[in-house]
Order: structure tokens, then C-alpha cells, then sequence
């Protein structure tokens, strides 16, 4: 019988300020792993479980500690692994089958929808041996972690609508933004980064655009060509009759973030255009496997910040992210 220590964890509460608590020990079931954390990274869609008391945290990097007898010897004790937002599924209905474990129609389990005792702001996690993943050599546990939540938002509609040589432009240029325009740049795409003020010119072009639009106070963005796809990575929606006007016929464009606004859009530009808006949440096992690799491989890798794993440090963390002043990626140290 293998047993999981008692371990260290961080949730919100009702008045929203950081709490430190305990996971009690237990025995591992057969598919289950134990990881020892090193980093976790901050995303906004832990702001949204503050006040639950849940455990925060879906962007988790670690070594594997032990594992449940009867596991099928994928994982070795010591071994770089990280975990992301969909925690598993019954594995056997139509979307188990092709790996999209959060529409499971029976037992999914994702992050704020079960396991509220457990997330990567923990110094521990016990998580199914099929929803972990290796960490390429080619990525720090710090650099890595982000890319659980953040890095596979922006990768899935690239990997499952976009051409190299293809348009795109990036609506925002922080936690999300910053990493789309890497990743679409060394997807061979031209990129055009949209943002409010010039500040961020240089930057969005190190990173990979080719071209930069200032947005405020414009009521008509101009552009080079137009876009055949667009990635909205604010956390509210834009005016979207601007950007309408710059897509292409059959053009497409994914909002990214999390909000609770009503998608309201212009119509007949919509129509006439026949523009696509593509809702993008999750992803599959095998997918955020090609992401790392292709990360690793180009050398995407998030601007961080840094933070101890500790009540203070979530709670600055989580400040600076409130107020919209982290550049681009937190992440705890354990």
C-alpha cells in the first residue's frame, strides 16, 4: 500500500484573502500519482475561485514522488511532470475516447468544478497517471508551468485551424498575448499584436510580430492586409465592429478569455463575411504533449514573475494580477 504524506495547500475565502491548509494523506488508488510541487503558475481564472474556499491553482509543475500500486510503469520516481485545469474523466464515453475528459458526459472532473481540496498551489498533488505530462528538457519547471493553462489556450486553435503563412492577429499583449504571438510566429504566421498604447511596440516585436496596431482612440484600425484569423486574449471583449472590418472573408476569430459578458457583435458584417467566432477551452492529452515539445523545440517561453509559495506570496500575486500589473506570467515557488 502506498500513502501520499499530509501535504501543505492554499485556497481562498469568503472574504477573499489567502488561507493556508492541509491535504490529509491517503492511499493512492492504482492510476494515481503523487507530485511533489516545484512551481505554479497564477492564472486569472483563479481570481474566479477566491471566494469559494477552494483549493487555487491549475498550472502545476513537479516530481513525480510515488504512484499508486497497479500503475502501468509510465512514470518514474523523479521525473519532471506538470498538470493543467481537466483532472480526468470516466474515460470511456465518446469524448474520453478522442481525450476531451472535461465534456465527459459521466465523471469529469476539471478545476472549480471538483477535487476542491486539490490544485497547484499545494506543495503536493495526486493526479491520474493519464493527465500528467513530461516536461521537455528544453523548459525550467518555471518556464513550464504557465504553459498549462495559458500556453495550450493559445496553441489548440493554431494546431487545429491555422496554416503557416496565415494572418493572425493578437488582441492584448499580456499573459495570454505575449505567449500567442511566440507561438504563432514560430508557427510561420504573420503576426499583427493589437494594443491600447504604443508602450508595448518593441516588446510585441521581439517577440515575433510583424506588424503592431495602436487601438485607443481609433474608431478605424488600418492594417497592411487583412486577417485570416484573431485572437482576443483581453480579459473583455473589444469592440468587435473594428475588428470585423479587418478580417477576411471566412475569417475567424477566438475569444480567449474568460468572461461574463454577452458576446454582442454586428451583425451583417458577420453575415456578409461569413466570419467564424470559435469558442477554444480545453484540450487534449496529446495536444498539450505537442505543445510542450514545440515550445521546447522553438523556444517559447513566458516572461515571469516570480513569487514564494507561501501566504504572502500568493496573495501579491494574485494583487498584481487584479490590477492588471504582472509582466506577463506569475508563478509560486515551492
Amino acid at each position: 500500500m502506498v500513502t501520499s504524506p499530509d501535504f501543505k495547500t492554499f485556497h481562498g475565502s469568503p472574504s477573499r484573502a489567502i488561507q493556508e491548509g492541509s491535504y490529509k494523506g491517503r492511499e493512492l488508488e492504482p492510476n494515481e500519482v503523487l507530485i511533489r510541487t516545484t512551481y505554479s503558475g497564477v492564472c486569472g481564472t483563479d481570481l474566479h475561485g477566491l471566494e469559494s474556499g477552494m483549493v487555487l491553482g491549475h498550472e502545476g509543475v513537479g516530481v513525480v514522488e510515488s504512484f499508486g500500486e497497479g500503475t502501468r510503469g509510465a512514470w518514474k520516481v523523479g521525473e519532471r511532470v506538470g498538470f493543467g485545469y481537466v483532472k480526468d474523466g470516466c474515460g470511456v464515453c465518446e469524448f474520453c475516447l478522442v481525450g476531451a475528459h472535461m465534456h465527459c458526459l459521466n465523471s469529469a472532473r476539471f478545476y472549480s468544478g471538483s477535487d476542491f481540496d486539490q490544485g497547484s498551489f499545494a506543495t503536493h498533488a495526486i493526479w491520474p497517471e493519464t493527465l500528467i505530462h513530461r516536461v521537455p528538457e528544453g523548459l525550467t519547471d518555471a518556464e513550464a508551468a504557465p504553459l498549462f493553462c495559458a500556453g495550450q489556450t493559445v496553441f489548440m486553435p493554431l494546431l487545429k485551424y491555422v496554416k503557416p503563412g496565415d494572418r493572425l492577429g493578437v488582441v492584448g499583449i499580456g499573459g495570454l498575448g505575449h505567449l500567442a504571438i511566440q507561438f504563432a510566429s514560430k508557427w510561420g504566421c504573420e503576426v499583427v499584436a493589437f494594443s491600447g498604447t504604443d508602450k508595448k511596440k518593441d516588446e510585441a516585436l521581439a517577440l515575433g510580430a510583424t506588424e503592431f496596431v495602436v487601438t485607443k482612440g481609433v474608431d478605424k484600425l488600418v492594417l497592411d492586409h487583412k486577417l485570416d484569423h484573431l485572437f482576443v486574449t483581453t480579459s473583455q471583449h473589444p469592440k468587435w465592429g473594428r475588428y470585423l472590418d479587418v478580417m477576411k472573408p471566412f475569417g475567424r476569430i477566438y475569444p480567449l478569455t474568460v468572461s461574463t459578458e454577452d458576446l454582442v457583435i454586428p451583425f451583417i458584417p458577420f453575415l456578409l463575411k461569413e466570419i467564424s467566432f470559435v469558442g477554444q477551452c480545453t484540450s487534449t492529452p496529446a495536444s498539450v504533449d505537442k505543445m510542450l515539445e514545440f515550445a521546447s523545440f522553438h523556444g517559447v517561453k513566458p516572461i515571469l514573475e516570480e513569487y514564494p509559495l507561501s501566504i504572502d506570496g500568493v496573495t501579491e500575486a494574485l494583487r498584481r494580477l487584479q490590477a492588471g500589473e504582472v509582466r506577463y506570467r506569475g508563478v509560486l515557488k515551492a
